[in-house]
């Protein structure tokens, strides 16, 4: 069932980018491609970067019942996996980060070409086709909430929402069927394409290729271009520093659009608590010239 499910998160996103370029081509891209993309990549990466990532796996906030439901919702809807299964997943990264047992590290072949080569695939995709037992101990904390383990019990039907909407979106805009088609194929099918190869990048590139600020214990780096279509997360070695803190960019011209979301929530009294590292930490793990 996993291979399954991961084969077609993979595969059905690629058909339907080829077809949104190749009508693209042909007919030109209108209001509802641009629309209905922006709007639900907003949606499903900001659902994936605040809520499952931040908020469910590091805490790096806190919030009320109604906000955490709707996170979960929204985490779920950018088709990377089950609520819970996610968190434990990405525990289990921080907890053995780029050593044995982490369960998408790109360093586990070796630094010769092909070794590179092998693990860079294996860190991007090829990790969603092997056996990743779960270890439930690294997601304990979310199991008693019975409204959370509902949201994960029903991850389908939020995958299924996430392309219906955009759809349903399209018809109305425009009160045709080829509207609702253009609304699947750009809000569903090529955001979904998008939203993975960003997100999988950090797993991937950014463990291997960017700048490294601070001391970690793994090989976590920045790439500003993955933290550009990532809201943030390709500033990994800044998150590998400091899992806690609600925003990765340390510093203002850090590209950190999840963070500066997460600050407009606390600001309209939505979220709070929010962790930010004093500049005297950072000066303690910044990482010898």
């Amino acid at each position: 069932m996993q291979r399954a499910l991961a084969f077609v998160v993979v595969v059905l996103p690629i058909a339907g980018t080829f077809g949104a370029a190749y009508l693209g081509f042909r007919n030109g891209i209108g209001k509802v491609e641009i629309g209905t993309f922006a709007f639900m990549y907003l949606l499903t990466m900001g659902g994936m970067t605040i809520g499952l990532h931040r908020y469910f796996a590091h805490k790096c906030f806190e919030t009320g019942p109604r906000m955490r439901l709707l996170l979960a919702i929204l985490g779920s809807m950018a088709s990377q996996g089950p609520l819970l299964s996610w968190v434990t997943i990405h525990r289990k990264h921080h907890a053995l980060s780029d050593r044995p047992g982490d369960p998408h590290s790109p360093h586990i072949h070796g630094n010769k070409i092909l070794g590179i080569l092998d693990g860079l695939w294996h860190a991007h995709i090829g990790w969603m086709f092997t056996e990743n037992a779960a270890d439930w101990s690294f997601s304990r904390d979310l199991m008693g909430d019975h409204r959370l383990f509902w949201v994960h019990r029903t991850y389908l039907y939020w995958v299924a929402l996430a392309f219906l909407l955009p759809a349903l979106l399209g018809g109305l805009i425009t009160r045709t069927w080829t509207g609702g088609a253009l609304g699947f194929l750009w809000g569903g099918l090529l955001r979904c394409f998008v939203v993975n190869q960003a997100s999988w990048c950090v797993g991937s590139i950014c463990h291997y290729f960017g700048s490294k600020r601070f001391e970690t214990h793994d090989h976590s780096a920045n790439n500003y271009w993955v933290a550009l279509f990532t809201f943030g997360e390709g500033l990994q070695n800044n998150h590998h520093a400091f899992p806690s803190a609600a925003r990765h960019g340390m510093y203002w011209w850090e590209p950190d659009f999840s963070g500066t979301l997460i600050h407009l929530l606390a600001s309209l009294g939505l979220v709070w608590e929010l962790y930010h590292p004093s500049t005297e930490t950072m000066q303690k793990m910044r990482k010898a010239a």
